[in-house]
């Protein structure tokens, strides 16, 4: 039994990076042990990108993801890029398509990249074990192993741990803070954790103006903060606030307290008709000039808000507030919808703590975080798939 509990390496987490990890250092030759505590592989790349798994995005870089460091991810982005990984899909004969702005889906099922990596993983001979629960992680002192990784099936000896575990989102796909914790008490500082692109939620008065309007969707250019990335994508009404791609992409930024930031007419004049010469100045008139930008029942409310009930100043210079104010609705949320629908973790382990390079810690020789757990956090469509691979490939050929 002793034997059978030794290993070079021990990952814990078998999602995106974890399996990425251990079928890499175990096609080096490394005896690899990849942990599970669910009782499957993989269970959130099944449910992403509505089920097809958006894995990657071919403009992923650096500038694309948020950390207290922005440059540490440059170096494994640079080395194992979005080229390299759709060279691994095309190898394994997955179909697969570019929907909008460089985000790449299967033409399947998300299943086929599960089945991918577990493949990959049978290549490196790497030993899988689901529904095992890690206690804790000792530095070792036993001759020939640096660390004792205590499991519900006993302890296991090891010379390297990648830490895969990833982030607080969507606890009810077992989502913990484990990471974090063995993180903690390995030494290591984390970047406090919050839900990022996660929908945000009104407060009491914006819910009144807007919430009954829930389902109505609009083009809109986003950001959240000045000097923040701008992103022009859809947004959505919900009942409780806003969601859509634009919203998710700028919820990642937004601090409690802080602000968000809509132009709701892209960039586009639109009520310069109202300045001609014998124009109506008038709500109907309002009305007629912003359903060329607008959904008829947003643009019914905005001029329902911003005409009747302020009592609009229709003078040449009232009309000019009211342009300005389209390109800049500016909200103040009371909050998120929680990691409960967050689809990824912002914050985690200190990168000031581990080699760009091969993730490695600084403080503890031989152990490696990687994907989601570490402060690196990707935008919306495919970039977090892509620093998950490429984390996991920097760590598990150095490993």
């Amino acid at each position: 039994m002793a034997a059978a509990q030794n290993f070079d390496i021990v990952v814990l987490g078998a999602g995106a990076a974890g399996m990425m990890c251990a079928a890499e250092a175990g096609k080096r030759g490394r005896r690899v042990l990849l942990l599970e505590h669910g009782e499957q592989v993989g269970r959130k790349i099944l449910i992403s990108g509505g089920g097809r798994c958006n894995f990657t995005n071919v403009n992923a870089r650096a500038e694309n993801f948020l950390s207290t460091n922005p440059h540490f991810a440059k170096s494994a982005l640079a080395r194992y890029a979005p080229r390299d990984f759709i060279a691994l899909v095309e190898r394994h004969g997955i179909a697969y398509h570019e929907k909008t702005l460089g985000q790449l889906f299967c033409d399947g099922s998300a299943r086929q990249i599960v089945t991918m990596l577990e493949k990959e993983c049978a290549v490196g001979g790497v030993e899988v074990r689901c529904g095992m629960q890690v206690g804790r992680v000792k530095v070792s002192e036993n001759a020939g192993a640096r660390f004792t990784v205590e499991t519900t099936e006993g302890a296991i000896a090891c010379e390297s741990v990648v830490v895969a575990t990833g982030g607080l989102s969507i606890p009810k796909m077992g989502a913990t803070g484990f990471g974090y914790e063995l993180a903690r008490e390995l030494g290591h500082a984390v970047v406090e954790p919050r839900a990022g692109l996660v929908p945000l939620v009104f407060g009491e008065e914006d819910r009144e103006q807007w919430c009954d309007l829930t389902g109505i969707s609009t083009e809109v250019v986003a950001s959240a903060e000045v000097k923040k990335p701008v992103f022009r994508e859809k947004l959505l009404v919900t009942h409780r606030g806003v969601s859509g791609p634009a919203v998710l992409q700028v919820s990642s930024y937004w601090r409690p307290g802080g602000e968000v930031r809509f132009d709701l007419a892209l960039g586009q004049e639109v009520l310069g008709t109202l300045l001609e010469k014998n124009a109506r100045r008038d709500a109907a008139s309002l009305f007629a000039v912003l359903r060329a930008v607008l959904p008829a029942r947003m643009a019914e409310r905005w001029v329902q808000i911003h005409a009747v009930d302020r009592k609009a100043d229709w003078t040449n210079a009232g009309i000019a507030r009211m342009e300005q104010e389209l390109h800049a609705w500016t909200l103040k949320p009371a909050g998120t919808e929680s990691f409960a629908k967050a689809e990824v973790t912002v914050g985690g382990v200190d990168t000031a703590e581990l080699d760009a390079r091969t993730m490695e810690s600084k403080r503890v020789a031989g152990l490696y975080f990687i994907g989601e757990v570490v402060d690196v956090t990707g935008w919306l469509g495919g970039y977090n798939f892509q620093w998950a691979w490429a984390s996991a490939v920097a760590a598990g050929v150095a490993a």
